[in-house]
């Protein structure tokens, strides 16, 4: 086989491969993009992330505070996925 009429064929294998293409592409369908929706049951303000804002604005005041240091302790709760413990009062023995 010479190398003009391998040249020929594999131009013709690359037109017929870029027609294939082509038509596949047009004949796809695209389905329209679905916007992200926002959780429904989502609170519009996280009461815990105001009260971080308050303790935030104390400056070191906070670290007397005991409602940031209960807020802190919510927060540490919640990020490492613990659940609260109910706190029982200790009875003392007489």
């Amino acid at each position: 086989m010479e190398g003009k009429t391998l040249a020929r064929i594999g131009a013709i294998v690359f037109v017929a491969f870029a027609i294939t293409a082509t038509v596949i592409e047009m004949t796809r369908k695209d389905e329209p993009l679905r916007p992200a929706s926002a959780p429904a049951l989502a609170p519009s303000a996280d009461p815990l992330r105001t009260a971080q804002r308050r303790c935030q604005q104390m400056g070191e005041a906070a670290a007397n505070d005991p409602e940031c240091l209960r807020t802190w302790a919510e927060t540490r709760n919640r990020f490492l996925g613990r659940t609260p413990t109910p706190v029982t009062p200790q009875s003392s023995e007489d």
